[in-house]
């Protein structure tokens, strides 16, 4: 630090309180300090916050179409529960690696998120999967998280995964039926039914725990 008087000694960490018009970057040490860092003049290294992986758990909505005794699927769907859908695990997990793309490699469906606002900065990537959850299968938005996201940030993840559940990435899925033994499955990430939503995992445990209890895995 560029300072004769007080310097800020080498290698003390410490959290950016505001930039000033000035460019001058107020700090809060670890020491106790509060002085400025001035770029240009002062020697420093941006500590970038540990990525961790942030679940967004959504239920699942398939429709099985059977096979007729003439080879040819029944026009009537019979509806799967979550327990049912579990036979399917394997099958549906192999249809959602084969829908991403090769240009989403890096960041996924996040790539499609038009604003440059906090949440572009701090969500690196999300994918979808799905997870057994308390002998159910659902689907999941696997979201690749730098830093911790505020309630508000959370709500518009929430908000752009339901939208590519619903219009983007789920629209295609939903669309490619999926080969089992005994027919076709059709798999939907999103459904318009007043019971579906999009929640973290301390938000599912809670549910479930006033149902009785959960597993992961």
């Amino acid at each position: 630090m560029n300072d004769p008087f007080a310097p800020v000694p080498p290698g003390t960490e410490g959290m950016v309180e505001l930039v000033d018009d000035a460019g001058s970057i107020h700090m809060k040490w670890d020491n106790g300090r509060t002085l400025a860092l001035i770029p240009g003049e002062d020697s420093f290294t941006v500590i970038s916050q540990p990525i961790h992986l942030l679940k967004l758990y959504m239920p699942l909505a398939v429709k099985l179409y059977k096979r007729n005794e003439y080879g040819s699927l029944d026009d009537d769907p019979i509806e799967l529960g979550g327990r049912e859908v579990l036979e399917y695990e394997d099958s549906i997990f192999s249809a959602v690696l084969r829908e991403r793309m090769p240009d989403e490699s890096e960041r996924g469906l996040m790539q499609y998120y038009g604003e440059n606002d906090s949440l572009n900065q701090k969500v690196q990537s999300y994918v979808f999967t799905v997870e057994k959850v308390n002998g159910s299968l659902m689907g999941v938005a696997e979201c690749r998280i730098q830093g911790d996201l505020t309630d508000n940030e959370l709500g518009m993840l929430k908000d752009t995964v339901s939208g590519q559940a619903s219009d983007g990435f789920g629209e295609g899925f939903e669309q490619r039926f999926i080969k089992i033994p005994d027919g076709e499955i059709c798999v939907s990430l999103w459904s318009s039914e007043k019971s579906w939503s999009i929640q973290t995992q301390d938000e599912l445990a809670d549910q479930e725990q006033q149902m009785g209890g959960m597993t992961l895995g």
